[in-house]
């Protein structure tokens, strides 16, 4: 763009003085009210050095224009002449549109800014108390405020105080506030104030001498009558006080509002009295306080009203506050507190939010207050409600590292700075960093960034969100390792008995053994220590996070054992950043993983493997053991090698059962259940099929070589062959066989029941594996039957004998390995069994359900609660079975889709078909899957197999983590298990039992 003449001068001079609209600008400096200075080249440079000069041109205009007749030279003379004052008039008025705002309303405020004092520069309660002294009402009363305020943003945007002094400031100013708002409020009700005592308790920020610029100001309040008052009068006395008190502060006026005062934190919150007496207070926090209520009595400090009660509530809370790291439940509270709380904020804000989003205050302030409620019992020195003295106290005391508090200090003033300019703007309420261009320059360019302020700032933002992130966890755990490494000489540690409260806060039941460990971990100069020191800060907080910290870490040390001198475990870990949490995850979750884990530690290398948690298919699992058992010398070897294989590839499932059901950093959970129960499923029965085909072949191999005299093929029923097997299930099979031609029936039966009692023999082997069980009680007349039959002997079986039930047992019937077209001629000969032409007469339903009706009545062992029982229980796994495989017997000959072994499957069949109701396929659906995540869970913390609940109550927890439940919702837990399968077994009644 060019401009001719004088304005082209002009007009590149305001850009070069950092004005990004110079028309208007050059506009505004024809302004009349200007005249006088327009041509002063100090007013062009000290605009052009503030956060906006656009902004502050236009504020100065606004002032000068408002100024009353004859003051406009005293404010113009006074801004070319008086350095100070002008850095700070246009420093405010180009970094707040708010405070210009007032300024125009009130033009004759900007004298307060001229005096340049010692006791101007940094200002305390009394200075704020006087400014306050003439305002009488909520009107007079935000003026002054503003008037105050204005003051304190000068000092700021000068870099006259810092971030921390500024806060402080806010604070006393909030202090002087509240004290005025309450002498406004006793004054217009003495009858009020001559019947009560009442103190205001600030909390939050406010407390804590730390306050943002626009913030909630929490207070709880405290009351009592006075002498020869009613307590009841004298209390009703005081709530109507603190309530006017919290007009006045909050209400909007003609003047705007000053900020809202929250009484939230007080005893039973918004449910609870406004004003408590003090021994109210003390009876509530004795008996029902929560961990956070203490957490937040941190930053208690009496500010308004009468001190001598204000003093005793701080005397009698102080004791509470110290003690509450020996509450009963203060682990768990600490480990559901620690898990950050971001599901609130909107998906599209979170990457902008200085306070909650990753990296941001929160981080820093709970980590600090955490480490003080563990320590501080021990340590009056960390008794402090301010966040940055408390964690310099921190250092000093070697509870956190000081390089780590030096860095976790920089970012965290960086980014209160940050929230203070954005708040300043436009005196609202906010945490998030602005999206628009403009507003980004100015935030940038008030942070001292002149050069790229938008890239600067952001490249520093991000910078320090990620030391916050990084040293969050570190922060814990840091100082546990430096506590037992004994590597730099002179650092102040945590001594053996701190180091041991933190790691009881964090949820360790034997914190000396786990010191030890970590001693036997981190101690030395060797590489794989020096490693294992980078990596235990995080691993200690993901192990913190389970039911079961002390096994992870037991676990770890125990791989790291295995595993320490092998250069690729340790680089795995190190530099696959999935590996280390998944590792994590599966240590800490249970026995049965880290038990597999142990057998066969070479299978972490799983963990790092983007593909290495998918099962493998049927196919792929059988060629492998098959090729193993076919180089294996004797079949004890072979069965050896193919039971290794199934160990590593348990371990497989297990972990990628874990990982999903406990999500990750970078992937959450799971949330389709059924999809996790289907893989678990699929994967442990296609391992089962291999694990027998390979058992299979040993056996043949060792007693007749390459081929058995009659063909065989081994059947999988029940859960085997329905895909559903669990962790804990036995192999439930049939064999059958059918001589080769010229082979005698009998030399074919006896080589059958070789082989049958080869297999079971070779997989029963003792060894450290889980075993795996062959159950053959389903077969034709169950124990008092012949093992093994022909497939001739089985048609004359079922054509003459077979029982309803057996034909039930059928439908999930499915060869699983040994001749295929054997397996094959034998499902063609079971269908008409299963798959009844025209389904099932009166007499089989009756019969079907009178067995249902028996087996709920006996086999459920004694003193179960059938209201938890997964497997026999009210709306459990045999619930919903029998009622799906009785649709199948009635209607599978009609319908195509309802002729499959998997309970899911056939569901949906009947669903599809219109034979069960949209919601009631949902509800047993529902049903199935949980009670089959139970059992799964049961087996994976315990390490054996159960069909029910755990009662030991680490154990109980695990099962709930797995499920998804939070520490300490193991009640919510059992009431919605209890919830979904009643609502399951009354589908079952009507759908079953005919209503």
């Amino acid at each position: 763009m060019t401009v001719p003449g004088r304005r082209s001068s002009t007009f590149i001079r305001l850009l070069r003085s950092g004005f990004t609209d110079p028309s208007a600008a050059a506009r505004l400096l024809d302004a009349e009210a200007l005249a006088a200075v327009r041509a002063d080249p100090v007013l062009l440079d000290a605009l052009g050095a503030t956060a906006d000069p656009d902004l502050a041109l236009l504020g100065l205009v606004r002032l000068a224009e408002a100024q009353p007749s004859g003051e406009l030279p005293g404010l113009l003379d006074t801004l070319v002449s008086a350095k100070p004052l002008r850095d700070r008039l246009l420093g405010v008025l180009g970094a707040s549109e708010a405070l210009g705002d007032h300024l125009a309303r009130h033009p004759r405020d900007w004298l307060t800014l001229v005096t340049y004092e010692a006791a101007d520069l940094h200002p305390g309660l009394p200075e704020f108390e006087r400014g306050l002294a003439d305002a009488h009402d909520p009107v007079a009363l935000r003026v002054a405020y503003r008037r105050c305020l204005l003051s304190i943003a000068a000092r700021d945007v000068c870099g006259t105080i810092d971030v921390a002094e500024t806060a402080a400031e806010l604070a006393d100013l909030a202090t002087a506030t509240l004290r005025a708002a309450l002498r406004i409020a006793s004054a217009a009700a003495p009858e009020d104030a001559a019947q009560c005592r009442l103190a205001v308790i600030a909390m939050g920020k406010c407390g804590g001498n730390e306050l943002n610029y626009v913030s909630d100001v929490d207070v709880i309040f405290v009351g009592e009558a006075v002498n020869g008052t009613d307590e009841g009068k004298g209390i009703q006395a005081a709530t109507r006080l603190a309530s006017h008190l919290m007009r006045i502060c909050s209400e909007t006026t003609v003047e705007g509002t000053i900020w809202p005062v929250d009484a939230n934190l007080r005893p039973e919150g918004r449910n609870g009295p406004l004003v408590r007496t003090l021994a109210s207070h003390i009876a509530y926090y004795q008996r029902w306080a929560k961990t956070w209520e203490f957490q937040a009595l941190l930053k208690a400090r009496a500010v308004a009203g009468d001190p001598d009660l204000g003093g005793q509530y701080i005397d009698a809370i102080t004791p509470l506050v110290w003690q509450a790291a020996e509450r009963e439940n203060f682990v768990p509270d600490v480990q559901k507190m620690r898990r950050r709380v971001v599901d609130n904020i909107p998906a599209a804000q979170v990457d902008r939010e200085l306070k909650l989003g990753p990296g941001g205050l929160r981080d820093v302030e709970f980590a600090v207050q955490l480490l003080q409620l563990v320590h501080g019992r021990s340590d009056a020195t960390l008794h402090s409600g301010t966040t940055l003295d408390a964690l310099h106290a921190l250092a000093a005391g070697g509870y956190v590292g000081r390089a780590d508090a030096a860095q976790l200090h920089d970012a965290y003033r960086f980014l209160r700075a940050m929230e203070h300019r954005i708040q300043l703007y436009r005196l609202r309420r906010t945490h998030l960093v602005p999206e628009d261009e403009n507003d980004l320059r100015r935030l940038g360019r008030s942070m001292g960034l002149r050069t790229e302020p938008v890239a600067e700032l952001n490249k520093a933002w991000r910078r320090h969100a990620s030391v916050v992130r990084r040293l969050h966890e570190k922060l814990f755990y840091r100082p546990l390792l430096d506590a037992v490494a004994q590597l730099t000489p002179g650092e102040t540690r945590l001594s053996p008995r701190a180091a041991g409260q933190r790691l009881e806060a964090l949820g360790y039941a034997d914190p000396a053994a786990a010191l030890r460990h970590l001693e036997a971990l981190a101690s030395g100069v060797t590489r794989k220590a020096a490693i294992q020191r980078t990596l235990l800060p995080v691993l200690l907080g993901w192990f913190a996070d389970s039911a079961d910290p002390d096994a992870g870490l037991l676990g770890f040390r125990k791989v790291s054992d295995a595993l320490g001198k092998t250069p690729w475990y340790l680089r795995l870990l190190r530099d696959e950043g999935a590996a280390a949490e998944n590792l994590a995850r599966v240590l800490s979750a249970g026995r049965l993983a880290p038990d597999l884990l142990m057998r066969a530690p070479e299978a972490v290398a799983l963990l790092g493997d983007p593909e290495g948690l998918q099962p493998r298919t049927h196919e792929a699992l059988e060629q492998e053991v098959m090729a193993a058992v076919g180089r294996a010398e004797t079949a004890e070897a072979g069965v050896a090698a193919a039971r290794g294989v199934r160990r590593r590839e348990l371990f497989r499932t297990t972990a990628a059962d874990i990982i999903g059901s406990y999500g990750t950093e970078d992937n959450p959970a799971e949330e389709d259940h059924g999809a996790l129960v289907d893989r678990v499923g699929g994967a442990l029965s296609d391992l089962t099929a291999a694990t027998v085909a390979g058992a299979l072949r040993a056996a043949v191999q060792s007693h007749y070589g390459d081929t058995l005299p009659t063909r065989f093929a081994v059947i999988g029923v029940g859960r085997f062959g329905g895909h559903e097997l669990g962790y804990g299930s036995d192999a439930d099979v049939l064999f059958v066989h059918e001589p080769r031609e010229g082979v005698d029936e009998q030399e074919a039966a006896k080589a059958a029941q070789t082989v049958i009692a080869e297999m079971r023999r070779l997989l029963q082997l003792p060894t450290a594996d889980p075993p795996l069980l062959i159950d053959a009680d389903l077969r034709p007349e169950g124990r008092s039957g012949p093992l093994v039959r022909t497939l001739s002997s089985y048609a004359a079986y079922y054509r003459r004998w077979s029982l309803t039930w057996e034909s039930q047992a059928l439908l999930r019937a499915e060869p699983v390995a040994g001749d295929a077209d054997l397996g094959g001629r034998f499902i063609e000969l079971i269908d008409p069994l299963r798959y009844p032409m025209e389904g099932l007469g009166e007499d089989a339903v009756r019969e079907i359900r009178r067995l249902k009706a028996r087996m709920e009545s006996e086999r459920l062992p004694r003193g179960a609660d059938p209201t938890l029982h997964t497997k026999l229980g009210r709306g459990g796994l045999s619930d919903v079975e029998w009622t799906v495989q009785l649709i199948q017997m009635q209607h599978a000959w009609a319908e195509p889709g309802l002729r499959t072994t998997r309970t899911r499957e056939a569901l949906a069949a009947a669903h599809a078909a219109g034979l069960i109701p949209t919601d009631e396929a949902q509800i047993l659906d529902e049903a199935w899957v949980l009670a089959t995540r139970v059992r799964n869970a049961v087996m994976l913390v315990r390490g054996r197999a159960g069909d029910t609940f755990p009662s030991e109550a680490r154990e109980l927890a695990a099962v709930g983590r797995y499920l998804g439940y939070a520490e300490g919702t193991v009640g919510e837990m059992l009431d919605d298990y209890r919830r979904i399968t009643r609502r399951a077994r009354a589908v079952v009644d009507e759908l079953f039992y005919g209503g």
